[in-house]
């Protein structure tokens, strides 16, 4: 892959948890999305869901395995399928784009080990191992790793270090809290300088507000990068999953939506309009996360660069 792929406007995907629990997935817990991959009977709403992206305008689909990290699956039950799951991610994702007929990108999701939305102070050792399991298991399937949703320096500078070795290049992707910093409170500018290497493809806000977007752009424009965001339409600012999850008798979690609450009032013209702006202040990566639906895609899609 090219590093400077990200040199010239591309779109990226929108949030896969919530676009498959809107199409009628029932989440086992907290492992919500991950459900899908444990659960065979999902796995063509696994495929449908990249194909609806893809035919959206994405240059690049996410494989789905964000709550496949190991410590969900210990919470639910269900370790004895991480590598079953991980693995599956990428074989689904792979298959959409060949069903597609359509020369896009996939990209390895290497979240959180832990929580998200909060800096990861545990074990090293267990963070590393969570990394190099899946980032092993979804090689084969992809064609850059994406950092997708980190939250603090010592989380990327341990994946960074996992996928060095593994001769494919990285996308990076921090939360942001509305001070401008990651969670762990540490700057942007602080971690691109300690961990840029040169198989960075870009920097993108992960899973953040456009507001935050916005009122980031100044600082990352100057750090002579490709970036952009996977924008979220929360109403509230994301939470670590404790904070959010709700588990029915039957076991089964409910959408964070409940919590969260859905900005329908931001339309796909509107999610363009954002997108025009960040783009005329340098941004080339633009897409969604949660909440964004296809027809935000489809909107931000005709700001391609050929």
């Amino acid at each position: 892959m090219d590093i400077n792929y990200f040199s010239k406007v591309r779109i990226l995907d929108g949030g896969m948890g919530q676009a498959l629990l809107a199409k009628g997935l029932k989440a086992k817990g907290s492992l919500w999305s991950a459900t899908a991959l444990v659960n065979e009977k999902y796995h063509k709403l696994i495929i449908d869901t990249h194909l609806d992206f893809i035919n959206s305008g994405v240059d690049v689909i996410v494989t789905n395995n964000f709550c496949a990290r190991r410590k969900r699956m210990i919470e639910n039950n269900v370790e004895e399928h991480f590598n079953f799951a991980n693995e599956k991610a990428g074989e689904l994702a792979l298959k959409a784009k060949k069903i597609s007929k359509k020369n896009i990108f996939i990209a390895a999701s290497l979240p959180p080990q832990s929580d998200t939305y909060a800096a990861d102070r545990g074990d090293k050792n267990l963070i590393k191992k969570g990394f190099f399991d899946q980032a092993n298991l979804l090689k084969p399937f992809v064609d850059f790793f994406y950092l997708d949703v980190l939250s603090s320096i010592r989380e990327i500078e341990i994946a960074l270090n996992v996928i060095d070795s593994m001769n494919l290049p990285v996308l990076v992707g921090v939360h942001i809290k509305k001070n401008g910093k990651l969670p762990s409170g540490e700057t942007i500018t602080k971690m691109v300088r300690e961990c840029k290497s040169d198989n960075w493809l870009g920097l993108i806000g992960a899973c953040v507000s456009p507001e935050i977007i916005e009122n980031t752009v100044n600082e990352i424009k100057t750090l002579e990068i490709p970036f952009g965001f996977k924008a979220n339409l929360w109403k509230e600012e994301p939470l670590p999953v404790d904070k959010i999850i709700k588990v029915d008798e039957d076991g089964f979690g409910a959408n964070p939506i409940s919590i969260l609450g859905s900005r329908n009032d931001v339309t796909a013209e509107k999610f363009c309009d954002f997108s025009k702006r960040m783009v005329s202040n340098g941004a080339t990566i633009l897409g969604g996360c949660c909440e964004t639906k296809t027809s935000h895609l489809n909107a931000i899609s005709k700001l391609k660069q050929i």
